[in-house]
């Protein structure tokens, strides 16, 4: 089973004519995933990697019957494409763009809570389900099918992970990158209460990183309401305070929270294991009961 998307998830490309867009599409459906549609306006009619372009997201849910689109708009017109997305019943919206201007997605996210509609992102890698469809620009080689789930904030850390998880013979479930902006529309404990509730999910790979509060917050959640057991990684353990460290998200602001300490702490005081590198995670996983 998985979370998010399987193999019957049916997407639209927002932006697919772009560069960006258009490579990753190709590389969506070489792996498998249904790509069904692009959307770009006065681009309706031509065809991108296959897939017919439609005007709009509501003209290619509606022809189209897709339920989930990927966003590859520059970060300047992003906004106003997740707005379409979200005037749409798709299921799923998957925001890669990097750096659209925080005052739009702080409308997107107000937006978020009037719908049913779950967006991940922005400035995410995506979500995929090994074996059967992924959203993004995740690098599917290193995924196999299996039952860790993944959930994190920075998308090289995931490949990393990921792929010594694969080494070890521990395949995933299902991995999402929720995104290192200050703002995204989905949180580790939405992602973390969809693991609990898959039953071929038998453990969670945590990975977070400095600034916010997020991890904490995770860390309450695991101890109240999951039974699936959770390892964690944190990082910016050395990070000074005050300096950004990657992701716009990942600053400690001095307020004592937010630190790499601060949230190590929290996870282990919820039962979750925390590695102090990413190569740890792999046999830490393994040691579970």
């Amino acid at each position: 089973m998985s979370i998010f998307v399987d193999e019957d998830t049916r997407v639209v490309v927002q932006g697919i004519t772009g560069s960006q867009g258009g490579f990753h599409t190709e590389q969506m459906i070489e792996y498998g995933t249904n790509v069904v549609a692009g959307a770009v306006p006065g681009r309706g009619g031509q065809t991108t990697a296959g897939v017919p372009v439609y005007d709009s997201v509501e003209e290619a849910v509606e022809v189209e019957d897709a339920d989930a689109s990927v966003v590859f708009v520059p970060p300047a017109f992003a906004g106003d494409a997740l707005f379409e997305a979200l005037d749409t019943p798709l299921d799923l919206v998957v925001a890669i763009t990097e750096g659209i201007p925080v005052q739009d997605v702080s409308k997107v996210y107000k937006r978020i809570q009037e719908v049913r509609t779950q967006l991940v992102g922005p400035n995410c890698p995506g979500v995929i389900t090994p074996g059967e469809s992924k959203l993004g620009i995740l690098p599917g080689n290193i995924f196999e099918p299996g039952s860790v789930g993944v959930v994190s904030r920075s998308g090289t850390l995931t490949y990393q992970v990921v792929e010594n998880l694969t080494a070890e013979g521990l395949g995933q479930s299902t991995a999402v990158g929720i995104g290192g902006d200050p703002i995204v529309g989905t949180d580790f404990q939405s992602v973390l209460s969809a693991f609990e509730r898959d039953p071929e999910t038998d453990a969670v790979v945590l990975i977070g990183e400095i600034g916010g509060e997020d991890e904490e917050a995770a860390a309450a959640f695991i101890e109240q309401e999951m039974d699936t057991p959770v390892v964690g990684f944190i990082a910016g353990r050395t990070a000074p305070t005050g300096t950004r460290m990657g992701h716009a998200g990942a600053i400690v602001s001095g307020s004592g929270t937010g630190t790499a300490e601060s949230k190590i702490e929290a996870l282990e005081a919820a039962g979750a294991p925390v590695g102090e590198t990413p190569t740890e995670i792999a046999s830490l996983v393994a040691d579970l009961d």
